[in-house]
Order: structure tokens, then sequence, then C-alpha cells
């Protein structure tokens, strides 16, 4: 073998000294990155330690802030418990729920009415508790005209079945009517149901929200069995004003029921009127 690929021979420290500095060298460096890393560490815990008592303080303080209100539903002024139902309305917390609804009962109707619009502010977290007060005579009216004031699904199929109530079909229609567009697929729906008050408030309410995409709906309606139900369905389309309502009806002027005949005269003299004016 030449002496070109000879295998270089290993080099060693001629000092062991030396070798044992550049070890203690080695150890304190890594000593070092290591202490440094757990202080950066350290530093980055700190953070969201800090932030989340940040938070916990808040809740706290919101918490406080809640029960200081409960406490004044308490209280014997019906006007420092009327301001307290606002505020609980205000904070939209899911806590300010029960209180809210336990105001429903209050002895001054001021403070009930606010309680209804508060609840309506609070929102979909009061809507499962709300549908269990309908049970609840007492306060069902006032029940009612929270859940219209809600915009969830939940509380649509509750306030249909309503419409059964002879005691409380007006109620639940007008808090049909509040929702709007949102109850429109389900009162539609509610025109084809078996009772009879249900179809009747179901076109009433249509016909006060006076949305066109009802006109097909509340044509067929004109059909009904019922002579007070053909007869709201043509009022609810002359409210609508749409031309095809107005042509739909014209054949009602031959209505076996001589109240729907003479009505539909007055309502179609009316339209006829307010189109030639408008």
């Amino acid at each position: 073998m030449s002496e070109d690929t000879k295998k270089p021979a290993e080099v060693s420290p001629s000092d062991p000294s030396e070798a044992g500095d550049e070890l203690t060298d080695q150890v304190s460096d890594a000593i070092a990155m290591t202490s440094e890393r757990a202080s950066e560490q350290t530093a980055m815990d700190q953070l969201p330690t800090e932030a989340t008592e940040d938070v916990v303080l808040e809740e706290e303080r919101v918490k406080d802030e809640i029960e200081i209100q409960i406490d004044l539903l308490k209280d014997q002024d019906w006007a420092v418990r009327r301001e307290a139902v606002i505020t609980l309305g205000e904070m939209g917390d899911e806590r300010c729920v029960e209180p809210l609804v336990r105001s429903l009962r209050d002895g001054d109707w001021q403070v009930r009415e606010v309680a209804i619009e508060a609840l309506g502010m609070v929102g979909s977290p009061a809507v499962e508790l709300l549908i269990k007060q309908l049970r609840d005579w007492d306060i069902r009216k006032y029940a009612i005209k929270a859940l219209g004031k809600i915009r969830d699904e939940r509380v649509l199929e509750p306030l249909i079945a309503q419409l059964r109530s002879d005691e409380f079909k007006e109620d639940a229609t007008d808090a049909l009517v509040e929702l709007g567009q949102p109850a429109m697929e389900t009162l539609v729906k509610a025109l084809k149901d078996k009772d009879e008050n249900v179809r009747k408030q179901a076109v009433i309410a249509l016909g006060r929200i006076q949305d066109p995409a009802a006109i097909d709906a509340l044509i067929e309606m004109l059909q009904d069995r019922d002579w007070f139900t053909r007869l709201t369905a043509a009022a609810a389309l002359e409210k609508i004003g749409d031309e095809r309502g107005r042509d739909a009806i014209k054949p009602l002027l031959r209505d076996p029921d001589l109240v729907v005949k003479m009505r539909v005269e007055r309502i179609l003299a009316a339209w006829k009127k307010k189109t030639a004016t408008a």
C-alpha cells in the first residue's frame, strides 16, 4: 500500500488536562443551554396563566354582578326590580335565565313586561326553560310572548301547538307574527292541520306577515270547508296585495255562505279603491 493511501493516524491530545477542560466546557455549555430553554419555557407558561387569571377574574366579576341583580329582584320597590330585570337581560348570560323566568310571575305588570323583553335579549339559552313554562297556566301567556322574541327554530312547534288553545291562540298568533319570515314555512304547513283553530290562526298570521311567498298556499285555503277560514284567506290575500290573490277571491262572490259573499264584495271594492289611489 502506498504512503498516499495510508489511513491517517488518530491524533490524541498531548495533554490530558486539555481533554478534561474540553469536556468541562461541553458540560457547562449543555447546562447553560438547558437552563436557558427552561427559562424560556417558564416565560411562555406564564403568559397563558396570566391571561387565564384575567378571564377568571372577569367571570367572577360578572358572576358577582349577576348575583347582585338577582338579589335586587327581591326588592319591595317594583321600579328597582324592573331595573334589575333590564340589567340581567342586557347581560345576556344564560345564568340570568332562571331569575328572569321567575320574574314572569312578578306582582307588577311592568316587571313582567320587561322580563319578556329581557328573555328575548338572552335568546336561545332561554328557549328550553320557556317551553317548560307553557305547562303553567299562570305564566303561559308571558312565556308565549317571550318565545316570539327568540329566533330559534325550537320555538315554532310549541307556538303552533298553542294555536289549538282557545285561551292562548291569539297570543301564539302574535308571537308567530313577530317572528315573521322564520315562521313562514311552519305556518304554511299548519294550513293543512286537522284542527280548524290552527288553520284559521295560521291564515291570519300569514296575512299579517304579508310575505308574497304565502300567496299560493292562501289561494288554496279559499276552498276550505269552513266559511270563516275562506273569508280570512281572502282578507289575507288582500293585505298582501298581489293581483293573483285578487283574481283568486273573485269566485267567492258566488260563495254559498252569505257572509262570505258580502265581505268579499267589500274586500274587492276596497282593493279596487286602493289600487286606483296608489
